[in-house]
């Protein structure tokens, strides 16, 4: 048991069989983007990446549909996932569509970058091209409490973004340069993937969000429309009829055996408040790079 939750973790347990006809493959990328696996997230990092990888392999696949809802995610994972897509892209020569549901920003934008062709709901809320680091400064409460953080560190930068230290000048203008550089990299991603100048694309990449009829406006989305129409737009692409098989990938049952086990343990054990407090600070104010939409 163990050693299986071991094996599952590293994503090492995911079995995906592929049909042995031909197929245009369907990739959801829903929820929060993030490398880190949850049981609770709708994403697996590792297992949409394993799926790509087998795509590359398969002598039947002729092309990829990606569904995008979600608001982003971290820097790191959004660019691995748009990095095997072009991989993928690259090794094949297949075609790469993309669908935006709801909410298709920051990261998801990002990786959308890597498609061919992108079609959106026309109630689609897109765009918030930019990055955003948070973190919590929580000296008044420690002065409250009598409470003072110490450090012993080996440069003077070490510590910063302690919760209970305040950001001096030098090291915001650090973080602040982290941001920029992911933020030139976002820009040079989105003048690729949709053949603009890059100067084009900061006046549009202040981190504002976009309806889809604005987005199409400015040459973010290439159609409004329906999933529907871009099902029958990318088997016209490669020339099949438009009943031909879209597959959709499962994780297998390990997946939904942990994730039940997790729930129930979940359920028995309820968070406290001080848990819960404890998780905002960490999963929303860590300091992580993201290209997020809040």
């Amino acid at each position: 048991m163990l050693e299986s939750l071991g094996s599952y973790l590293a994503g090492d347990s995911f079995n995906i069989n592929l049909p042995d006809e031909d197929f245009i493959a369907y990739l959801d990328v829903s929820g929060t983007i993030s490398e880190n696996e949850t049981y609770s997230s709708s994403y697996s990092h590792s297992f949409n990446l394993n799926y790509i990888d087998a795509l590359v392999e398969s002598r039947y696949n002729i092309g990829l549909i990606m569904y995008m809802n979600s608001s982003g995610g971290s820097v790191y994972a959004s660019d691995e996932l748009y990095l095997a897509i072009e991989y993928y892209k690259e090794a094949t020569g297949r075609p790469v569509f993309c669908y935006f549901g709801p909410t298709a920003c920051s990261g998801a934008y990002y990786i959308a970058m890597a498609a061919d062709e992108i079609y959106a709901n026309r109630n689609t809320m897109t765009g918030s091209i930019g990055v955003i680091m948070q973190m919590y400064d929580l000296t008044g409460l420690y002065d409250k409490l009598g409470v003072k953080e110490v450090d012993i560190v080996s440069g003077k930068n070490k510590a910063m973004g302690s919760q209970g230290l305040e950001l001096t000048k030098e090291q915001r203008g650090i973080l602040q340069s982290l941001v920029d550089e992911a933020y030139d990299q976002f820009v040079g991603i989105v003048a690729d993937g949709r053949k603009m100048d890059k100067s084009a694309v900061k006046k549009i990449a202040d981190g504002r969000i976009y309806s889809a009829k604005q987005a199409k406006e400015i040459n973010l989305v290439d159609e409004v429309g329906s999933l529907k129409d871009e099902k029958k737009a990318f088997a016209k692409e490669v020339g099949f009829s438009e009943d031909i098989t879209y597959y959709t990938p499962e994780k297998d049952s390990l997946s939904g055996m942990f994730s039940s086990i997790f729930g129930a343990v979940k359920d028995i054990v309820p968070k406290s408040d001080i848990d819960l407090a404890e998780d905002i600070v960490q999963n929303n104010g860590n300091g992580v790079l993201k290209y997020y939409a809040k």
